[in-house]
C-alpha cells in the first residue's frame, strides 16, 4: 500500500482547512456572548433564543420551506413525465425543441432565467409572490429531476413493462405498478435535488420575489450586506446540523441496507448449498 508523501499530505491538509476551517469558527462564534462576532465574550447560547424570536427569519423561513416542498414537488412530477417522453416515444417531430427547452436551464445563467421570467410575469401581470417564485423554481429545477430520471429509465428493462401488459395491465397501470417503483430511487433523487436547489436560490428568487415574500437566503443576503450578526451565525449553525444529520441518516441507512443485503445473498448462497 502506497504511503502519502508529506506533498499529498499537506495539500490535503489545507485543502481540507480551506473548506471546513470557516465552518467552524461560524460554529464556535455562534456561541458568542457579544455582539460583535470576531470578538469572544464568552459562551452563550442568547442569539439562538432571538433567532427565533425574529419573526422576520421565522417567516423567510417557513416561505422557504414551502416554496421549496411544492416546487420540487411540481419540479419532480413533470420531469419524471419529460424524461418518460425523451426515453420512451423515440422519435417524434419537434423532439429537438422538446429536449432543448427541458436541458436549457441548465446552461442557461441564472440572472438570464431570473430577469426572462421578470419580464413574462410582468407581461402578463401576474402578482409577484410565493406563487411565482414556486414557477421559477419549478422552470429551471426541473430540467435536473429530468436528467437524473432519464438516466435511470436508460438503463431499465423494458421487458418487465411488456410482460405487464401482456399479463392485462393498461399502459399507466403497468407504468404505476412495475415502473414507478424501479425508478423510485431516481425519483427521490430528483426530488431532493429540486429541493435543495430551491432551498439555495438566491438569484432567481430576487427576480420574481415580491413585498410579500422574502425567502431565506434572500433574508440572510440583506442582512449580511450590512454586517454579519450573531443570528446570521446561530441560523448557519442550525442549517450545517440539519445537513450534518441528515448526511449521517443517509450514511447509516445505506449501510444497514448493504448489511442486510449482504447478509441476505449469504443466506441463499447456504440454502442452495
Amino acid at each position: 500500500m502506497k504511503r502519502f508523501s508529506w506533498f499529498n499530505t499537506t495539500s490535503l491538509t489545507l485543502g481540507f482547512a480551506f473548506l471546513y476551517l470557516p465552518m467552524i469558527l461560524l460554529v464556535i462564534y455562534s456561541f458568542n456572548e457579544s455582539r460583535l462576532v470576531t470578538v469572544w465574550a464568552g459562551f452563550s447560547t442568547k442569539w439562538y433564543g432571538e433567532l427565533f424570536r425574529d419573526e422576520d427569519f421565522v417567516n423567510a423561513a417557513w416561505i422557504t420551506l414551502k416554496v421549496a416542498v411544492f416546487s420540487s414537488t411540481l419540479a419532480t412530477v413533470l420531469g419524471t413525465m419529460a424524461a418518460y417522453v425523451l426515453v420512451r416515444a423515440g422519435r417524434f417531430r419537434g423532439r429537438t425543441l422538446f429536449s432543448g427547452m427541458i436541458y436549457a436551464p441548465l446552461v442557461m445563467p441564472e440572472v438570464i432565467t431570473g430577469l426572462s421570467l421578470l419580464l413574462l410575469f410582468i407581461g402578463i401581470n401576474l402578482d409577484r409572490g410565493v406563487f411565482t417564485i414556486v414557477l421559477a423554481h419549478t422552470t429551471f429545477s426541473m430540467c435536473y429531476v429530468s436528467v437524473v430520471v432519464s438516466s435511470r429509465l436508460t438503463t431499465f428493462d423494458q421487458s418487465l413493462e411488456e410482460a405487464a401488459l401482456d399479463l392485462g395491465c393498461s399502459p399507466f397501470e403497468a407504468f404505476r405498478l412495475v415502473t414507478l417503483p424501479i425508478i423510485a430511487p431516481a425519483v427521490i433523487s430528483g426530488w431532493l435535488l429540486a429541493f435543495t436547489l430551491s432551498l439555495d436560490d438566491l438569484v432567481i428568487a430576487s427576480f420574481t420575489t415580491g413585498p410579500s415574500a422574502t425567502t431565506l437566503p434572500i433574508k440572510i443576503f440583506s442582512a449580511v450586506r450590512l454586517g454579519v450578526s450573531p443570528q446570521i451565525n446561530a441560523l448557519s449553525t442550525i442549517m450545517i446540523a440539519i445537513v450534518a444529520f441528515g448526511v449521517i441518516a443517509a450514511s447509516l441507512v445505506t449501510k444497514r441496507a448493504a448489511v442486510s443485503r449482504a447478509r441476505d445473498e449469504q443466506a441463499a448462497i447456504r440454502a442452495e448449498e
